[in-house]
């Protein structure tokens, strides 16, 4: 029953800014720590961000750290990435992720960064 259904995504010219959501139901939230993934064309899946069930610790990829910033609002079961200063390379599906006894995945919001 766990669900996780993301939004937000869209193209974006480099140096731009995007705010992606996931609405997530099933599971006691404020209870689970949530990630956010992402999966580029012809490569693995990676960890984008992570943050801790409170909100109170988070973690980043170093190749978007400065420019991401994950959030949660554990009152309406949703949490967020901001992405700022957003480069080609930066181009992928992106997922919402809950590890609660296996890893559930949302559909996922295609993030194209392009000219």
């Amino acid at each position: 029953q766990v669900q996780l259904v993301e939004s937000g995504g869209g193209l974006v010219q480099p140096g731009g800014s995007l705010r992606l959501s996931c609405a997530a139901s099933g599971f006691i939230f404020s209870s689970y720590g949530m990630s956010w993934y992402r999966q580029a064309p012809g490569k693995e899946r990676e960890l984008v961000a992570s943050i801790t069930n409170s909100g109170s610790s988070t973690n980043y990829a170093d190749s978007v750290k400065g420019r991401f910033t994950i959030s949660r609002d554990n009152a309406k079961n949703t949490v967020h990435l901001q992405m700022h200063s957003l480069k080609p390379e930066d181009t992928a599906v992106y997922y919402c992720n809950v590890f609660y006894g296996y890893h559930y995945w949302g559909q996922g919001t295609q993030v194209t960064v392009s000219s």
